[in-house]
């Protein structure tokens, strides 16, 4: 028997949850596939998989053994993948979904390096809102902000958003900068609704031990596909807004958004998430991007000046099309 091939065989059946799934990524028959693994379970003396019409499940033996054998496995790919990429010119197109709010001024401003290095390299890029069959078919890479459910996916916490609140130079001459979050509730704040529906209407603070928290309302509230709106209106002097601190850099370097409360940290930190397959990993273009993308977020961390730490799935969340001040605890 082939100890190996068994191994890469077993390993993509237990991904695929199917024999004829692991036969297609490796362009061979469902029989040879079944054959070296019904070979493997003989000589470990044990059952790797529950075969059902459903398809396959793991066993709790074959659970461990695959935790066991993936960190050899995944070095014997990275030593397959650094021996193609160092004598092959890497080509063809990655298919990226992205959230708008991760594309626009982080991974857009990237993309153009990228294409310096790998020339031969194409993108075909994707509005991506949610993990639904739908939106995940045909797509190589996700990039997620938020705490996506991905229970076929490798899912990566590669980086955070920081979240900041600003406003024009004219909306606080005419109206004040606010000295603590509290202050916030005389001012006209712009929420913005998550993808599943919810307000995000709670805004929570720390300085040092003192944490405080506002429920932010004004005169408009707009879905998340239409945030780019509450930004215009905030550089036209009609609004707060808080934003992740990536999306609006030149207009906070020139001054036409000011932030306030810098003294103020949020509580909310939404993690930034790389999702694919656990096979994609094996194609070098797709992997360059998945490294390429990690390295972008990293220099965030450093322009930053500290490693933002995502925080876990807030309660809001589970409120759908509610408003997240509804689940908001009032510490201060």
């Amino acid at each position: 028997m082939d100890k190996l091939r068994a191994l890469e065989y077993f390993a993509a059946a237990a991904a695929e949850k199917s024999l004829s799934g692991a036969a297609r990524g490796f362009g061979i028959s469902v029989t040879a596939v079944s054959k070296l693994i019904n070979a493997l379970e003989k000589g470990l003396g044990a059952k790797l998989f529950d075969r059902t019409a459903r398809g396959l499940t793991l066993t709790a033996e074959g659970t461990r053994y695959l935790e066991a054998c993936a960190p050899a496995l995944a070095r014997l790919d990275d030593a397959d993948e650094q021996l193609r990429a160092s004598a092959l010119q890497p080509k063809g197109t990655v298919v990226v979904g992205v959230q708008h709010v991760i594309a626009r001024g982080c991974l857009t401003a990237a993309l153009p390096r990228f294409h310096a290095r790998y020339p031969d390299i194409e993108f075909d890029i994707r509005d991506f809102q949610r993990v639904t069959d739908e939106q995940v078919s045909g797509v190589d890479v996700m990039l997620v902000l938020g705490w996506p459910k991905a229970e076929d996916l490798v899912l990566r916490r590669i980086a955070a958003g920081r979240f900041i609140v600003v406003a024009s130079p004219a909306y606080w001459a005419e109206h004040g900068i606010p000295r603590r979050p509290k202050d916030l509730e005389r001012h006209a704040c712009l929420p913005i609704r998550a993808v599943d529906g919810t307000v995000m209407d709670a805004w929570a603070f720390t300085r040092g031990a003192e944490q405080e928290s506002v429920v932010a309302r004004g005169w408009l509230t707009t879905s998340n596909a239409h945030r780019d709106l509450v930004i215009e209106l905030a550089l036209a002097g009609h609004g707060v807004i808080r934003i992740l601190d990536w999306t609006n850099l030149p207009e906070l370097a020139c001054g036409s958004l000011v932030r306030a409360l810098e003294d103020w940290e949020s509580t909310e930190a939404p993690p930034v998430n790389l999702l694919y397959r656990a096979s994609a990993r094996r194609i070098p273009r797709v992997r360059l991007f998945i490294d390429f993308v990690t390295e972008v977020f990293r220099e965030l961390d450093q322009m930053r000046g500290q490693q933002v730490i995502g925080t876990e799935r807030p309660r809001w969340l589970w409120r759908h099309y509610g408003r997240a001040s509804a689940s908001m605890t009032r510490t201060d």
